[in-house]
């Protein structure tokens, strides 16, 4: 098969700040590298506290009282946002090969993410002139109406796993109330938020709207998630991170907070069900992302009847999935991020085989350069064990025997996490039940992973609060304000 371009042009390594890129205040920069090889793309300027007090300032003055932003019209606003929608699909290639180059994922899923940013980006559009209050009808001579009013300045600090796609999630919602924001990608992979400013100014934002500092995040998340002028901020990744950003909301001002955080989700597969396409979608639900998904499904439940055919086949079916060059037409699994996950990875790896875990495939390096692993299934695996408890985030499939329902939903709740959750049945009533019992904020019956603009996301318990879209991310985002005026004489 022919190869696409594997080294795009990098074309900014700048901070993006009041639409300009400019260079960090200490000039400092860090390298992003290439998990297919170890080997590093480029260096990144490196934002701190200094930078994001400056981009905090751009941003609160572009949300001033009377600042073109601030009055421009609901409708004016969604154009801009569709605008940078249609920028983002005319440079789809360049961003897909740039995302793969920085993040590792195959580039075919590369080109879904852009995709996915730009439907997202659409569907918000669609919403920025249906942000509305209501009409109050209070006793006594007075009139009373809601406002919606955008909170304020808002930080969002990106992660590395689906860093273009988690881009959207933030900024849909965040531009669509009338924010304005402070956005730190992941220091991983910042080569697509990086360039995506350039696209943000060509669409017409007003500068200081939108601010992107590369950084790392004990200095520039950190500055963010403190900062006394930063009115909201949002993330999404690991529990650890999330509980200092609350942290740091609750010491500085008080800050909104909204988490999408880890998981260890149970994906529960009955005897009834088909088991190729359970097989199937069970191997998806893990290996997709080589397994760094916030809501893999990595607690693979499958009832005693079908579970030695089950795991037979998804040995074949892990032993078979292509891990290579994401280049190339036919990979489905690139690298691991960077080093501390491949070994971080490797880790837990480990540990299911001393906790006495079959190892029934898989289980090392893959190749000999960059971080690539191989696809790795566990059976016989027991509630108690490492594998089954903590978040793995690799490509690595962990197979529980069960007996019944009522065993099996007790099982799925014995973790601090609730993200998300499947059912594989043909019988409805069992469906229900389960995707009614299970503690988690997205459950898919008969499926994994499915979802759109238009469909809530995020957790229950310690994998975090608040959603990320739909229309119920609206609500992370603007105020309500009550107003109440004396009249001289009201009628109905």
């Amino acid at each position: 098969m022919a190869k696409l371009n594997t080294q795009p042009e990098i074309k900014y390594t700048q901070l993006f700040i009041n639409n300009e890129f400019v260079n960090s205040v200490s000039s400092k920069t860090f390298p992003t590298i290439n998990p297919c090889t170890g080997q590093k793309i480029c260096d990144v300027q490196e934002g701190d506290k200094a930078d994001v007090d400056i981009a905090v300032k751009a941003a609160q003055e572009a949300f001033n009282l009377g600042s073109p932003w601030r009055r421009l019209d609901a409708s004016k606003r969604a154009k801009m946002m569709v605008k940078l929608a249609d920028l983002l699909k005319k440079n789809k290639d360049y961003l897909s090969a740039l995302e793969t180059l920085d993040n590792g994922m195959p580039y075919f899923e590369s080109e879904m993410w852009v995709d996915s940013i730009a439907d997202t980006l659409t569907y918000y559009a669609g919403w920025c002139d249906k942000i509305h209050g209501k009409t109050i009808p209070l006793d006594g001579d007075y009139f009373c109406y809601t406002k919606l009013e955008p909170v304020g300045v808002c930080g969002a600090i990106i992660p590395w796993n689906y860093p273009i796609d988690m881009l959207g999630w933030k900024l849909g919602p965040a531009i669509a109330c009338g924010n304005t924001m402070v956005i730190k990608p992941a220091e991983q992979t910042p080569l697509t938020a990086i360039f995506i400013g350039s696209l943000i100014k060509e669409a017409g934002f007003p500068p200081g709207v939108i601010n992107i500092i590369p950084g790392y995040g004990p200095t520039a998340g950190a500055a963010i998630s403190e900062h006394m002028n930063v009115d909201k901020v949002a993330f999404t990744g690991s529990t650890e991170v999330g509980h200092l950003i609350q942290q740091a909301a609750g010491k500085s001002n008080l800050k909104r907070v909204s988490l999408e955080m880890g998981g260890k989700s149970p994906n529960i597969v009955f005897a009834d069900s088909d088991v190729d396409f359970a097989v199937d979608e069970a191997h998806e639900a893990v290996f997709c992302n080589v397994g760094q998904c916030c809501s893999a499904g990595s607690r693979t439940f499958v009832q005693e009847g079908i579970y030695d055919e089950f795991v037979k086949k998804s040995v074949q079916k892990a032993n078979a999935r292509v891990i290579g060059d994401p280049y190339v037409d036919g990979t489905q699994s690139g690298p691991q991020i960077d080093q501390e996950q491949f070994d971080k990875v490797l880790g837990k790896i480990e540990s299911g085989k001393k906790d006495g875990a079959t190892l029934s495939c898989g289980g090392s390096r893959h190749g000999d350069k960059g971080y690539f692993l191989q696809s790795t299934v566990f059976s016989d695996v027991t509630d108690d064990m490492t594998i089954a408890k903590e978040e793995i985030f690799g490509p690595v499939q962990v197979i529980l025997k069960f007996k019944n329902i009522e065993e099996v939903i007790e099982r799925a709740h014995k973790t601090h996490y609730g993200l998300a959750g499947a059912v594989f049945t043909k019988d409805i009533d069992v469906a229900m039940t389960v995707a009614h019992s299970l503690k988690a904020g997205t459950v898919w019956v008969n499926c994994y992973n499915v979802g759109g603009p238009s469909t809530p996301f995020g957790g229950y318990k310690q994998s975090g609060f608040g959603r990320d879209l739909g229309e119920d991310s609206l609500k992370e985002y603007h105020e309500v304000k009550t107003v109440i005026i004396k009249v001289p004489q009201k009628n109905s």
